[in-house]
């Protein structure tokens, strides 16, 4: 299986048609079809490590003040208990617990239920422990690489740029920042030449970094993709774009 990266941006892409949601619509079409989807989305940050265990996970509505439609959406994606173990045992001797209470927040849902809209295809969540260096999270990705030999999709859900304070909210279309611009471009040359320490140490990019990143979360998920990859193989920019003037809509997909 490929390794994928995907912006998820607005929670409303969920429910909406455009450039993004018709192209991870086409992406899923195009992608080998996943014995089961690993998703490491930056709305689970939390201390420590976890994973879904439980064999039917809720739709969580992780956000406030959107339309009530988007809180009615439901995405009945079954789990899959023995993928999570396996994760355990790939992470192994680092605790991961398993988890019974999460489910599958808006990182993931919004961008899978275009991807596979049939919700048929089983989803584990693995949290980003928040108390932890990039680094880390980059060797976690590193000790996933098997499972993509096993029919597992590693899914990395966030935005490179994300901004929400310089957003543009509402309807109205907003030119992308040149910090974010500046920011993502640094970000693609550094996959495209596989620097990894560069993409762990992105705050090096300095002032660009700083607004591009305020908060980690939503970037961390890259590494996880950039772990799982292996030197040499096909990368590429499957979706682009900048939403809001400062989230990045960047889709990498490694094979």
């Amino acid at each position: 299986m490929p390794a994928l990266f995907v912006g998820h941006g607005n929670p409303m892409n969920a429910l909406g048609s455009n450039d993004w949601t018709r192209a991870w619509a086409e992406l899923g079409t195009r992608l080998p079809v996943p014995r089961a989807v690993l998703s490491i989305s930056a709305h689970w940050y939390v201390p420590g490590t976890r994973v879904t265990a439980m064999p039917a996970p809720r739709t969580i509505h992780d956000f406030g003040g959107f339309p009530q439609e988007l809180f009615a959406v439901r995405y009945a994606a079954p789990g899959d208990p023995l993928l999570a173990a396996r994760v355990q045992q790939l992470l192994a001797p680092l605790p991961v617990e398993a988890d019974q209470a999460w489910g599958l927040d808006h990182g993931t849902w919004s961008v899978l239920c275009h991807l596979y809209p049939r919700a048929d295809v089983p989803i584990v969540q693995l949290s980003i422990d928040e108390t932890q260096p990039p680094s880390f999270h980059h060797e976690i990705g590193v000790r996933l690489q098997a499972l993509r030999a096993e029919g597992i999709l590693v899914l990395g859900s966030g935005d490179v740029v994300h901004n929400l304070h310089t957003y543009a909210w509402g309807r109205h279309p907003r030119e992308p920042y040149d910090w974010a611009l500046r920011f993502e471009a640094a970000v693609r040359r550094r996959l495209q030449t596989r620097d990894t320490d560069a993409l762990e140490n992105y705050l090096a990019e300095g002032e660009d970094a700083q607004l591009s990143v305020p908060t980690p979360e939503h970037y961390l998920p890259l590494l996880y993709v950039v772990g799982a990859s292996f030197p040499g193989e096909r990368l590429s920019f499957p979706v682009t774009g900048m939403d809001g003037g400062s989230v990045s809509m960047l889709a990498v997909q490694f094979g």
